[in-house]
């Protein structure tokens, strides 16, 4: 057994509350869109994706395209996308599920910076204190300031998000 702490930061019933709170937040921000390009980064970004993709489809009428962003976390400027789609004047919604250096979301931009897009926007279920890039999180399910050594985990089972835990 792990001599860590761990501490609930988010349950089921939480996450699924702060999915639905941000897709209505996407839903009045975008709400002249004429489509949503949602880009979700490999692993849980693209789990939590698809749960907003599931909530605005409910509250939004304009069309909503899903992809992958694949980022090498050893050399993050080795990323790729699974679908090549026209960008240009489409809002883009880059998806993680914890930002915490700000540095795979950079690096996750890089494929619609050669494009004119509308706007590319995003989103992170859990924004924690440390930023050392320039990233903004337009939509965030929970902020939590934290120490370098904590480390926060989003567990999932399936294609559903069951929680976060601090440790």
């Amino acid at each position: 057994m792990n001599n860590v702490a761990t501490n609930s930061i988010l349950s089921p019933e939480d996450v699924t509350r702060k999915i639905r709170r941000m897709a209505f937040q996407i839903a009045e921000r975008n709400a002249d869109c004429d489509s949503l390009v949602i880009a979700g980064v490999a692993g849980n970004g693209v789990i939590l994706a698809r749960a907003v993709i599931k909530e605005l489809q409910q509250i939004i009428k304009c069309p909503v395209e899903f992809l992958t962003i694949n980022i090498d976390k050893d050399n993050p400027l080795h990323t790729s996308i699974d679908k090549q789609l026209n960008f240009d004047d489409r809002t883009i919604i880059v998806v993680d599920d914890v930002v915490n250096s700000g540095r795979i979301l950079l690096y996750a931009l890089k494929h619609f910076l050669s494009h004119q897009p509308k706007s590319i926007q995003t989103l992170v279920l859990i924004e924690r204190s440390h930023k050392l890039f320039p990233i903004h999180s337009d939509y965030v399910g929970l902020s939590i300031a934290t120490t370098l050594q904590e480390h926060i985990a989003v567990k999932t089972e399936g294609d559903k998000i069951i929680g976060a835990w601090l440790h």
